[in-house]
């Protein structure tokens, strides 16, 4: 239906439309003015909006969908990570080890070789050494994060410039993976990275400015118009991205509307939030708003740093003494997501392991008890391990599950780095994506790119699927058919819904975008087929051809898919 007639902007007919909105109903054609929705309906109703200088879209069997939001992603990093040593669409050693020699033999004057994507499963327990580094970059401090962005592989001379050696302890939250002589063997876990990046150079504003050119470029090329940043700052405890964003926004450069949270700095205490009102008050500018804070509360499982609430198996399969690190102390998070609560932030957590899923709950039921209800939606990501009796506390204390699907699938990572080593019932914990649908809480999905590629098609694949396509192994490493807990699968639609409406809803966007509907901003994609119409397993087939963002085309394919 429509508010009123007119000339329209914009107007797409000759559907199918999914709305996405409370009916999840249909419609064939929508119209646009001034960036907004005016009409959505069969084409006959948007007929009267059509006038010589309307432009008209025949989406010829095309689909409409909102467009789609990313609930936990880190662009600016991923930007120029595409920009340096990229190797993040890589899945054999081989091909790192070319591209890491084609990068340096092209960057000569580069003092440092800085870069990453590497997959954990492609080195023998996970841990690539600096020997093998040191025969490609012998005369370079080489910096490499790997895809989580947990762990880095450093040659010699950068465990020289940093002073690593075999007398170096372990920081408090990191752990310098070792030789059998106790010799730094060229893998950093966690805190244990930042003893290189003391020492490498620093990222410059200037350096993330062009990261977050080049990602909004290709999220935009994905169909993705949101998304909440899940680390910016503006020193170096996290990435320092909050200037770059504030600069794009003022300008008008960032066409996509970003939530940004604020990096937690876990060597810190309550005294940082104080920073965090003032960086709000400066940094809500144009389609940015750093409205909330990001607690990391653990690691990932598979260096043994996410928080289990009992200790991880070793390799024979028997319990260890390890449980993981829980980065802020439980009582301390009780405390400052209640003062956080109390002025209006949003929590953002990394809870991957049980235990930080239950500490973050814990958190938000504490500030719950202190501060009364509030619609400020904390959500907690990762979720990968999720202990039954914590499933329905995301309904009852309003958390959000904010999952990221193509981790919820057999691959090299998950069988022979996580299974093993937390056994066969937690291993049937993991992504408990229906179970907390059933439960009733809101599902947000979201990518961590460049942890793991930012399509939301693919994404939607592996959650409807609970495996990953079995023709594109390079990228997605070995085809395994096996389906990853059967019963966890959900359907496309409400895959649908978690890149739309529920992430839109943890952006706190929901009345404004995340479905087709009268009086919401216009922002909009076109995908060259109906994902309904065709095979579960093909939905990552699917390719978007065009994004707008208040009604304006910011990708379209026709362009070689570059902004217009």
């Amino acid at each position: 239906m429509s508010d009123t007639n007119g000339s329209a902007d914009l107007v797409f007919v000759n559907g199918p439309v999914y709305t996405v909105d409370a009916a999840r109903s249909w419609a064939t054609a929508v119209a646009v003015k001034a960036g907004t929705i005016v009409a959505v309906g069969a084409d006959r109703d948007v007929r009267a909006w059509v006038d010589p200088h309307t432009e008209v879209v025949d989406l010829a069997g095309r689909m409409l969908l909102p467009g789609f939001q990313d609930a936990h992603i880190h662009p600016p990093g991923s930007g120029l990570e595409m920009l340096r040593c990229n190797l993040t669409e890589l899945y054999v050693l081989d091909a790192y080890e070319r591209v890491i020699a084609e990068y340096a033999a092209a960057n000569p004057n580069a003092p440092w070789i800085l870069g990453g994507g590497w997959y954990m499963d492609v080195f023998p327990g996970g841990t690539p050494t600096k020997e093998a580094l040191d025969a490609i970059v012998p005369d370079r401090p080489a910096f490499l994060t790997n895809r989580d962005g947990h762990g880095a592989w450093v040659n010699s001379r950068a465990l020289e410039l940093a002073g690593i050696t075999h007398d170096t302890p372990d920081p408090r939250d990191g752990r310098i993976e070792r030789n059998p002589d106790g010799e730094p063997s060229g893998t950093l876990h966690e805190g244990a990275m930042s003893l290189v990046t003391a020492v490498a150079p620093v990222d410059t504003d200037d350096d993330f400015a062009a990261g977050l050119r080049v990602a909004q470029r290709y999220l935009h090329s994905l169909g993705i118009t949101a998304w909440q940043d899940a680390d910016i700052s503006e020193d170096d405890s996290g990435y320092r991205t909050f200037n770059a964003y504030v600069a794009a926004a003022t300008s008008g450069d960032l066409t996509a509307r970003v939530i940004g949270a604020l990096w937690w700095n876990r060597h810190r205490g309550l005294e940082q939030i104080e920073g965090f009102v003032d960086a709000r008050a400066r940094g809500t500018v144009g389609r940015f708003s750093p409205t909330t804070v990001k607690i990391m509360q653990d690691g990932v499982i598979e260096n043994f740093t996410a928080a289990t609430l009992t200790p991880y198996l070793d390799a024979n399969g028997l319990p260890t003494d390890n449980a993981g690190i829980s980065f802020v102390d439980p009582e301390l998070l009780k405390d400052a997501v209640t003062q956080l609560d109390a002025l209006g932030f949003q929590t953002h957590f990394h809870a991957l392991g049980d235990r930080a899923v239950r500490e973050s709950l814990d958190a938000i039921e504490a500030a719950l008890i202190a501060n009364g209800p509030s619609d400020n939606r904390h959500h907690l990501a990762h979720i990968q391990i999720v202990h039954p009796d914590d499933i329905p506390r995301f309904r009852r204390l309003g958390a959000i599950a904010n999952g990221q699907p193509l981790w919820a699938g057999h691959d090299g990572q998950m069988d022979n780095l996580t299974i093993p080593f937390i056994g066969p019932e937690r291993a049937s914990w993991q992504y408990p994506f229906a179970s907390l649908v059933r439960a009733g809480a809101v599902l947000a999905f979201g990518s961590d790119w460049s942890v793991s590629s930012p399509n939301p098609l693919w994404e939607m694949q592996v959650a409807v699927e609970r495996r990953g396509p079995s023709d594109v192994a390079e990228t997605w490493g070995e085809a395994i058919t096996e389906v990853f807990i059967p019963e966890e699968r959900i359907d496309l639609a409400t895959a649908i819904g978690a890149f739309t409406m529920g992430a839109a809803y943890v952006n706190h966007l929901d009345r404004l975008t995340g479905s087709i509907e009268v009086g919401k901003y216009a922002d909009l994609t076109v995908v060259d087929q109906n994902l309904f119409e065709i095979p579960s397993d093909e939905v990552w087939k699917a390719a978007v051809e065009l994004t707008f963002v208040e009604g304006e085309c910011v990708f379209d394919i026709s362009q070689a898919g570059t902004t217009v």
